[in-house]
């Protein structure tokens, strides 16, 4: 349904809060075959009807370019046939994945007699705020889905019409497999009220997980009242080594940065040691500057060849665009500090093949995902064989990270006695 103008949003929202939470004790306990059919079920039903789909994503484009969207935000926005299907493949590789509800995590005995163990559970309901990529209304509804999680979505005003047909799959496929329609729903107004309303059901909804950028984020943290995972910028770096392999390091800091430039793994710094500016530097940079990619370079960088010079501001921000920051590092422990200063703890990257500098980054650099000799366009779940993600936690609380669905459990512990007493 789309909410009509004078809604009384407070009531709408407590409304489909009560019903996620009355849900959410079925879900818990739903055999993990039910879940597991549902998801297939909304993969052939998004299939089925992926005509519809692509329709209703064409009005959101339309009304895109209307407003006036970048071109980051129209490529997250847009949905194509490979897309469409990519959103199908992910629903059936969540639904294919071991069932994470009830899995023991640990068990051990205690001198008393006692049986200890600790296994997971659903955490309960969620809430996801995400901004133009209709995909999340897939990918969330499928991981909280398949935690045994009942999810409310509240979509972008961009994707408002995608989210809507791809939310229409997913109720089907619950419908299929006889689970509550009321497992996962999706807010039907674009009201920025229901944001608001959202951060404050304490009593329905027990996380909230933010998926956008820094302003999306940092209004969610401001004003929940709900416990939240933090998903912040990608200020994602590579740092090219003494010790690079060239050829490596050339396909990677491209594929880093262009393959899709507006995703939060798309590298926005580039982080040069001193020895290699005038040699393999200058030539990844030549990559860049021939593929379209403005570079913003610093002191010891601006003098090569397509650059522009960076502003002091250029460091430390997100772009997701065809634009790029460049620095002169000293050593390892320069981009260490560099990441440190600038970074936003999401992905950074070291290529080298001086295995000690490999370590030295990978202990020094505290982000949730670092890698050596790898782009940075994989800090997604779906590379990490989770299927799809929710997000990328970058907070170091319960979650972080690429959130999948063992992410979206919390545990209990079952303790089992013979008439086991305390002296």
């Amino acid at each position: 349904m789309n909410v009509a103008d004078g809604t009384d949003i407070a009531a709408l929202m407590d409304g489909i809060g009560a019903r996620a939470r009355a849900v959410a004790a079925e879900l818990a306990f739903a055999p993990a075959r039910q879940r597991r059919a549902a998801l297939e079920a909304a993969a052939d039903a998004i299939e089925a009807d992926r005509a519809a789909v692509l329709a209703a994503n064409a009005r959101d484009l339309e009304a895109g370019r209307e407003k006036g969207l970048g071109a980051a935000m129209m490529d997250r926005l847009t949905l194509d046939e490979g897309r469409v299907a990519a959103i199908c493949a992910g629903l059936r590789a969540v639904a294919a994945q071991d069932d994470p509800v009830g899995a023991v995590m640990a068990e051990w005995t205690r001198p008393s007699g006692l049986t200890i163990r600790r296994v997971r559970t659903p955490l309960g309901v969620i809430g996801v705020i995400y901004e133009s990529r209709p995909n999340v209304t897939a990918d969330a509804g499928a991981l909280c889905l398949k935690a045994g999680n009942a999810v409310i979505l509240r979509g972008g005003s961009e994707s408002f019409h995608s989210s809507r047909a791809i939310h229409a799959g997913m109720v089907a496929g619950l419908r299929a497999a006889d689970l509550p329609e009321a497992a996962i729903q999706l807010v039907p107004t674009r009201d920025r009220t229901a944001v608001t309303e959202m951060l404050r059901m304490v009593a329905h909804i027990d996380v909230i997980v933010p998926r956008g950028g820094k302003g999306l984020v940092g209004l969610v943290q401001a004003e929940a009242r709900v416990p939240v995972f933090a998903h912040l910028e990608g200020i994602c770096h590579v740092y090219l080594d003494r010790a690079a392999d060239p050829e490596k390091a050339r396909r990677v800091v491209l594929n880093a940065k262009t393959r899709r430039t507006g995703i939060c793994g798309a590298a926005e710094c580039l982080l040069v040691h001193r020895d290699l500016v005038d040699s393999l530097g200058a030539e990844v940079i030549a990559d860049l500057v021939a593929a379209g990619v403005q570079v913003r370079a610093g002191a010891g960088l601006a003098h090569l060849p397509g650059v522009v010079p960076a502003a002091p501001d250029d460091f430390g921000r997100e772009y997701l665009d065809s634009i790029i920051a460049a620095a002169v590092v000293e050593d390892v422990d320069g981009a260490i500090a560099h990441i440190r200063r600038y970074g936003s703890q999401h992905t950074d990257a070291i290529l080298t093949e001086d295995a000690a500098a490999a370590e030295r980054f990978f202990a020094r650099v505290d982000s949730a995902i670092v890698m050596l000799n790898a782009s940075t366009q994989f800090a997604d779940g779906g590379e990490f064989g989770m299927g799809a993600e929710i997000g990328i936690a970058t907070g170091k609380l319960h979650a972080r990270g690429p959130v999948g669905a063992e992410q979206l459990t919390s545990f209990k512990y079952l303790v089992s006695g013979d008439g086991t007493i305390r002296s």
